[in-house]
């Protein structure tokens, strides 16, 4: 398996991946699948600032992870929300781990303090990995979303990944980090 950052050009595999997720599940609140060129300019404008990553194996894109903005004032550029999409037949093999654990050295190189992680409810197969990973819930919101004829809940999630400093260190957007 190789995680790697991801590029525009992986958005029809990601789509593939996606897919799934978003036209049978409650796992993401939207309601179609967005066509190709919207996937690779999310993916071009998320990698701006935050990391997008992609496991492949055999040539096959197998998963991805990404982190975006918590909020969009300027107090909170220390804190960003993560995802991760996993092919629906192969959960359970480290993929997932293996994304978040480079998704996370990469936050860290940009000073990101806090990970937030919304999650519908219930779900407990990524709450199970989220805490894996020292995530601890911190919220609870019901009837939040409503897909496939029904109100879904939500909980976030959230994990300390470095020191609260006073000043922070600046926050470095991933396209300036020297690893990229």
């Amino acid at each position: 398996m190789n995680i790697r950052i991801a590029a525009s050009s992986d958005a029809p595999g990601l789509l593939d991946i996606y897919e799934y997720y978003t036209l049978n599940t409650s796992v993401t609140f939207e309601y179609q699948l967005p066509n190709q060129e919207e996937f690779a300019g999310r993916i071009s404008d998320t990698l701006r600032n935050y990391p997008y990553l992609v496991a492949e194996e055999d040539g096959r894109l197998i998963g991805f992870s990404y982190a975006s903005p918590f909020k969009t004032r300027a107090a909170y550029k220390w804190s960003a929300e993560t995802s991760i999409y996993i092919r629906m037949d192969l959960h359970g093999k480290g993929i997932g781990t293996n994304l978040y654990r480079k998704l996370e050295r990469y936050l860290a190189g940009q000073n990101i303090c806090n990970l937030c992680a919304c999650i519908a409810y219930p779900n407990p197969k990524s709450i199970a990995f989220h805490q894996a990973f020292g995530y601890r819930q911190t919220a609870h919101f019901h009837n939040s979303g409503y897909k496939s004829g029904k109100w879904h809940d939500i909980i976030w999630m959230e994990k300390t990944l470095c020191e609260h400093e006073i000043p922070p260190k600046p926050f470095i957007p991933f396209s300036e980090l020297a690893e990229f």
